[in-house]
């Protein structure tokens, strides 16, 4: 409602060079009390007679919106670049000398996130020249932050092949997280659960959460998944095909 009434605010700037000349010609604070009377009253009749001015006008305000806010978002990507693109905490996939650089805030209890998983690693498998980034990111809850520092947990004991593996099973697991279910799973995987259980409260698991959520606020990411891609923004999930078509944009303009 309120980016409504923000759009319409802007429609005598968008719509009125039609009725009066040129915008900047106009000055409402020149006017006397009778004059803006007119004035408004000429507005208001000149909106009844053409409603889909206000659609008109509002559109390009939301395009405005979205141009300032892709321009926000490349200036804090930017300033940020070392802790989303060097951090060497973080577990990678593809070609570390990629020339896309695909970044993904993730929490092992989003559906979302799990509907993106597989299409992710399709993407990645299909093309051979994008570097893959994960930032554990939980927020849905106790389930997830034990998720997230199992699998942290799991590249300190074991390293990054028994992380991808965990990662994987994750999330595809439907069921409650627990430390049991946690053991087993990573039992399954030949991986030594419990040695992997015991190393889940180390500062260096806390640190590293602690850092990505620092750096999600930064952001403004307030929810999973959100990938960050080159110097773009892209909140919530995005199918292969939508993946692939922005790829083939950004290296177009490369």
């Amino acid at each position: 409602m309120k980016k409504l009434l923000a759009g319409a605010a802007t429609l005598a700037t968008l719509a009125l060079p039609a009725m009066t000349g040129p915008a900047q010609a106009l000055d409402l604070s020149t006017m006397n009390a009778a004059e803006k009377e007119a004035f408004g009253a000429a507005v208001r009749s000149y909106l009844l007679e053409n409603p889909q001015v206000i659609v008109e006008a509002y559109e390009i305000y939301q395009e405005r919106e979205a141009e300032f806010e892709a321009a926000r978002d490349q200036n804090t990507i930017k300033q940020l670049a070392p802790a989303l693109f060097n951090d060497d905490r973080a577990w990678e996939a593809g070609n570390p000398e990629g020339d896309i650089v695909m970044v993904e805030f993730l929490d092992y209890r989003c559906g979302y996130c799990k509907k993106a998983h597989d299409e992710v690693k399709q993407l990645i498998s299909g093309d051979k020249n994008i570097r893959f980034i994960v930032k554990e990111f939980p927020i849905l809850g106790e389930e997830s932050v034990l998720a997230s520092r199992f699998a942290i947990a799991s590249r300190l004991v074991a390293g990054d092949d028994a992380y991808g593996r965990v990662n994987d099973a994750l999330m595809g697991y439907r069921g409650r997280i627990t430390e049991g279910s946690l053991v087993k799973l990573a039992n399954k995987l030949d991986l030594d659960g419990d040695a992997i259980y015991a190393k889940i409260e180390d500062p260096e698991v806390s640190q590293l959460i602690a850092d990505n959520h620092q750096l999600a606020r930064a952001l403004s990411i307030s929810g999973t998944p959100t990938f960050v891609v080159q110097d773009q923004l892209l909140r919530g999930y995005v199918p292969l095909n939508g993946m692939q078509d922005m790829i083939a944009a950004m290296r177009a303009e490369m």
